[in-house]
């Protein structure tokens, strides 16, 4: 009765099922509906619910081929009944495959509308034909090729014996749908298109499998209308649920937004009005709100933020909250920001919900909560460190200074001076000078100019600094170096220096650098806790000196990258240049002057801009442009480009040696960074041929000999350091006798 009743509920379908077959493989192949192509006989027979065919063994097709029509008409009553071949139906039921069963009795019932199945399948009288037996269990066995071995060896040794018609079309098609697969898996889209529209019969219910892989291939040869078309025939004629949902899927991969929405509104529901589709529809509104995460011009939505938003709280797990939250960060919605992604945490801790919730309390000025948040995953990759960095700078700047614990300092501390991170040493160095200590604080400005030797900031409050220790020679040196460049270090300790005046609150997310001078040392000191960490010397040379810069090699160290969440805040400008203005609309001699205002206030890459107009001027004009956009270019740190500059205009050989020099410094110190440390040996030796090489140059030499463990010559360079009275040689020195003395 089970068969029996199945076959009942497949019949129902196939008339209507087959005529949609063959206009839908009309629309696939162009033709349009209603025009004869002669591919696809319209009442060809479909089994609407077959499942997809076990993976442990070959599928079988059993379906009718498009050259056997099914009858026209139903045979008059007084017509005999065809000898109808059972013997596949009695072998799957005696094999207990219901799945092959149900097709078989489909497919009989379309050719012979007046046959009846049998209530027992088993009770068929068994074919008396062993060897045709044989050949019916090696084609139900997938052994196409010993089938068809058979059949031949048989009608060697009997001429007048016939394989039955059924029997053969059954292998074609079977053996179409193999050459169809092994096509699809190896990429061949013309291929599969060729063998699908030569066997219609692969083209129906029951072989959805290849129906996905005809509208693949027509997707991936750009067409995609018809690509919809095979979809649209699984969701307008199969019922299978999970096939169904399957095909929208791979639909919504292959397809364009609007046909994916053109087929999503083939949606089937129950009866308590859920959608079969709804899992696609989770999948589009989270990609939706991925991209718009990633680009915040792009607006979800508001149906699309609630699906996200419900599926959020109706979930476990943190992956939708921590959506929700990139979202609203990015959309200036810090707020809302913040409770998504403590949702996220709170399910499962881990560094992404972390870093998320970090920015959004930066955001919201809660800068202590942001650095124990995610300090446990600042290791995790540079991005999340520069949050941790962000969050400590923002901490260390609040005003009026908030007293940090011992433990909080001290590991601050650790990872700046690890991370080499300008902003943040900065910031520990107006830290220090709050509480009165201004050696300390001058031990963090000059680290900051060591990780950045360009951050005026920093400079200004090492300046600060000396003039309040009466250190009267540093303080001349710091301002023969940044003469020209900074009016306010130049106005340090002179009758014309205004009154310093409190830094302001670093803008969240945004810069942990003051933009002005930090405020005077209050005075009651801080605790011991506080300041305690303050004065542990930074030790930048490491137990092992290979792949190791040189401990005080400022000049030749790059500075620490800046992660989205710390970006360098310009310094104050001292003169009409610090509105953004188009270079273009300017004559090159106001384009020349803009250049050199913008490297004033060391904005490098605008002034690159600006020179780049000025090199359209004559004589004069275009040397200094061309000489100008070196340093900028020098200056940004890209020394490929600032070479190309140099060359664009003649210039005088004073100048062209210098930034020849100059060039082959940043080469050397950017090879070594990368630890290419002959490449940087060979930019210094070009270098010693044009200019003399100065003594940060010679310890960066001594370092590079030291990694590629030229014990000898690395000595010799740090003696000839050492004996200036650098302590980088005598520190050089001590390396290479510790290296030496590991290796004996």
């Amino acid at each position: 009765m089970k068969a029996r009743t199945a076959a009942l509920a497949f019949t129902v379908s196939l008339a209507l099922a087959s005529s949609a077959l063959a206009q839908n493989w009309q629309i696939l192949e162009g033709a349009r509906p209603g025009e004869p192509t002669g591919a696809v006989s319209p009442a060809q027979p479909f089994a609407a619910q077959e499942q997809p065919a076990p993976t442990q063994e070959p599928p079988v097709v059993a379906q009718v081929p498009a050259q056997v029509p099914a009858p026209a008409s139903a045979p008059a009553a007084d017509q005999p009944m065809p000898v109808i071949d059972e013997t596949a139906l009695r072998y799957f039921a005696s094999q207990g495959d219901t799945r092959r069963l149900e097709i078989e009795i489909a497919r009989l019932r379309a050719l012979y509308p007046q046959w009846t199945p049998p209530a027992d399948p088993l009770a068929v009288p068994e074919n008396v034909d062993s060897l045709l037996e044989a050949i019916w269990m090696l084609y139900s066995q997938g052994r196409f090729a010993e089938a068809r071995e058979a059949i031949a060896t048989r009608q060697m040794n009997d001429p007048n014996w016939e394989p039955p018609v059924d029997l053969l079309d059954r292998l074609t098609l079977a053996e179409a749908r193999e050459r169809l697969v092994n096509a699809s898996n190896l990429d061949q889209y013309e291929t599969v298109i060729r063998i699908g529209s030569s066997n219609p019969g692969l083209l129906t219910c029951s072989e959805v499998d290849v129906l996905w892989r005809v509208a693949e291939s027509f997707a991936m040869t750009e067409r995609q209308g018809r690509a919809r078309d095979a979809y649209r025939y699984v969701l307008t004629n199969c019922d299978n649920t999970a096939e169904r949902l399957a095909t929208m899927q791979n639909a919504a991969q292959l397809l364009s937004a609007e046909m994916r929405d053109e087929l999503l509104a083939l949606e089937r529901f129950d009866d308590a009005g859920a959608g079969e589709f709804a899992p696609v529809r989770d999948t589009i509104a989270r990609d939706a709100l991925a991209a718009a995460g990633e680009d915040d011009t792009i607006v979800v939505d508001a149906e699309t933020l609630a699906r996200v938003e419900r599926l959020a709280r109706q979930g476990d797990g943190g992956s939708d909250a921590r959506l929700l939250g990139w979202y609203y960060l990015g959309h200036d919605d810090a707020q809302t920001a913040e409770e998504w992604f403590r949702m996220a945490f709170e399910r499962k801790a881990e560094g992404d919900a972390a870093e998320g919730l970090a920015l959004a309390l930066i955001a919201l000025d809660r800068f202590a909560d942001a650095e124990d948040i995610v300090y446990p995953y600042r290791d995790e990759n540079e991005e999340r460190r520069g949050v941790y960095l962000a969050a400590s700078a923002n901490l260390l700047a609040i005003e009026p200074r908030v007293v940090l614990s011992g433990d909080v300092l001290t590991r601050i501390v650790g990872e700046v001076a690890e991370a080499r991170n300008a902003p943040a040493a900065q910031q520990l160095g107006w830290y220090a000078r709050a509480y009165g200590q201004h050696e300390t604080a001058g031990q963090w400005f000059s680290s900051a100019l060591q990780f950045d030797p360009e951050d005026e900031a920093s400079a200004y409050g090492l300046a600060l600094t000396r003039f309040q220790l009466a250190d009267a020679a540093g303080l001349a040196e710091l301002k023969r170096l940044w003469a020209g460049r900074s009016e306010r270090i130049m106005l340090v300790g002179t009758p014309q220096a205004e009154a310093a005046p409190a830094p302001p609150s670093l803008a969240p997310a945004v810069s942990p650098s003051p933009a002005s001078a930090p405020a005077p040392a209050p005075a009651q000191a801080a605790p011991l806790a506080t300041t305690e960490p303050m004065t542990t010397p930074l030790a930048y040379t490491a137990e092992e000196p290979v792949q190791q810069a040189p401990p005080q090699a400022a000049p030749v160290m790059a500075a620490a990258p800046r992660p989205r969440a710390i970006q360098q805040a310009p310094a104050r400008a001292t003169g009409g240049c610090t509105q953004t203005l188009n270079p273009e609309s300017l004559s090159p001699a106001s384009a020349l002057a803009r250049g050199w205002c913008l490297m004033d206030i060391n904005r490098p890459l605008e002034a690159a801009k600006a020179f780049e107009v000025a090199l359209r001027g004559q004589g004069d004009t275009a040397r200094d442009a061309a000489y100008g956009q070196s340093l900028a270019y020098l200056r940004a740190g890209l020394v490929d480009e600032a070479a190309v500059a140099a060359a664009s205009a003649p210039m005088t050989a004073e100048r062209a040696g210098e930034l020849q020099a100059n060039i082959l410094s940043e080469r050397a110190s950017g090879a070594f960074e990368q630890r290419r440390y002959v490449e940087a040996l060979m930019a210094l030796d070009q270098r010693a041929q044009i200019a003399p090489e100065r003594n940060d140059l010679m310890v960066l030499r001594g370092y590079a000999y030291l990694n590629l463990r030229r014990y000898g010559d690395a000595e010799r360079v740090f003696q000839a350091v050492a004996g200036t009275g650098n302590r980088d040689g005598l520190r050089g020195l001590a390396a290479v006798r510790e290296q030496t003395g590991r290796q004996r």
